[in-house]
């Protein structure tokens, strides 16, 4: 590493005021300290630091991310595999490197992208790459269906980064989560890309590996079965594990905990968001169970978007609460809302992205109330 740092200080000139490619410098400030923890120090007014920086934060995200995302890629395989009745023939490296080929694509796009938006904005302002799209360009090839098309992924990307970010004033500004827009896009844009029961299993073989499926081929989710009033075909331990149709990174309960018990142990997302979602999905799905609703609580929480959404994206620190009590509130009505949506429209079985979205809007009057009460209640005792 000595040597690339070597090599990193040599051409660092070359990128300063008056070298021959300043103009690329926030380009080469972006990978410099996405590499290293830079050594500038605030120089007006009082700050507070600590031992990460938020480069540092993402890549903690992103590698909770990975438990979903290498068990999406795997269920990919599998699903293809066992439409296709050849899963008993099939080894675990063909059925793994069949779901890697077919995911890594729409990654990659969300990356070139994102990124290269990201990249240009910072360029014309004059301005430091900021790294926030190191996590949404992850997150949102992790919400899609398999068969979304990839121009579709980048027309999704490219309004996320531009009309939910950059106009904003970019990371840390945006009101809304970009991963969040860019799947509520899809949805309203191309919503038969999003929905139904011709996307969520990979349909075509790729390099010789996976099978062609016939057209007309479905498959529904579970969800899907249960909001049309059919019993789900797969098991519980299925939905437990993720072997079911599903948006790539939101089918398994057991890699998305991993990534729960990361994030909460390197002290990156909030458990009072992570813990009220859950309480307030579950006092609202028993209260629907009362009136003869035939969807467990239970059911909600290991299918569909619900576990992915309250883990990596309710807990997202620039658009939800920041006070305590606020986070409480906040995650509450993530989660009661999420269910409400799913029960109350038969045409919109998941609602747990539009509950977030919902939620991201009424996150600041949330904490200027909850400041307002705490300041009311000072002065108070400062009066007695």
């Amino acid at each position: 590493m000595s040597f690339l740092r070597n090599y990193l200080n040599k051409v660092k000139p070359n990128f300063e005021e008056g070298g021959k490619l300043h103009a690329f410098r926030s380009i080469f400030d972006g990978f410099e300290t996405f590499l290293y923890v830079p050594n500038d120090t605030a120089r007006t007014g009082v700050n507070i630091h600590d031992a990460i920086d938020s480069k540092r934060i993402m890549s903690m995200v992103v590698i909770a991310l990975m438990p979903a995302m290498l068990f999406g890629m795997y269920n990919i395989g599998y699903q293809n595999y066992l439409a296709a009745g050849t899963l008993a023939t099939a080894s675990f490296f063909e059925i793994f490197c069949y779901g890697f080929l077919a995911v890594l694509p729409k990654i990659l796009v969300s990356y070139i992208v994102g990124l290269g938006i990201e990249f240009a904005w910072a360029q014309w302002k004059g301005e430091e790459i900021q790294e926030g799209y190191l996590v949404s360009g992850i997150i949102i090839p992790l919400i899609i269906p398999i068969g979304c098309p990839l121009w579709m992924l980048a027309l999704a990307c490219a309004f996320s980064v531009i009309f939910c970010k950059e106009i904003f004033g970019g990371t840390g500004m945006n009101i809304f989560n970009p991963a969040i827009a860019a799947r509520m896009f899809l949805f309203f844009a191309y919503p038969s890309k999003m929905t139904g029961d011709t996307v969520w299993v990979a349909q075509d073989s790729i390099f010789g590996l996976g099978n062609t499926l016939p057209d007309g081929f479905t498959a529904a989710t579970p969800l899907g079965q249960i909001g049309q009033g059919i019993d789900p075909s797969a098991s519980i331990c299925d939905m437990i594990c993720g072997f079911i149709p599903g948006s790539i990174g939101e089918t398994s309960l057991i890699a998305i905990a991993i990534g729960a018990i990361i994030l909460l142990w390197a002290g990156i997302a909030s458990w009072r968001t992570m813990l009220s979602v859950f309480v307030g999905g579950a006092i609202m799905a028993c209260i629907f169970e009362q009136t003869g609703q035939s969807m467990t609580w239970w059911h909600h929480f290991i299918l569909g978007g619900f576990a992915f959404g309250a883990v990596f994206m309710a807990t997202d620190p620039v658009t939800s609460c920041r006070t305590s009590c606020g986070q409480y509130i906040y995650g509450f009505l993530i989660g009661s809302m999420a269910i409400i949506i799913r029960v109350m429209n038969a045409g919109y079985p998941e609602g747990m992205m539009l509950a977030i979205f919902f939620g991201n809007m009424f996150a600041p009057t949330i904490d200027h109330f909850i400041v307002e009460r705490n300041i009311s209640k000072r002065q108070k005792r400062l009066k007695n």
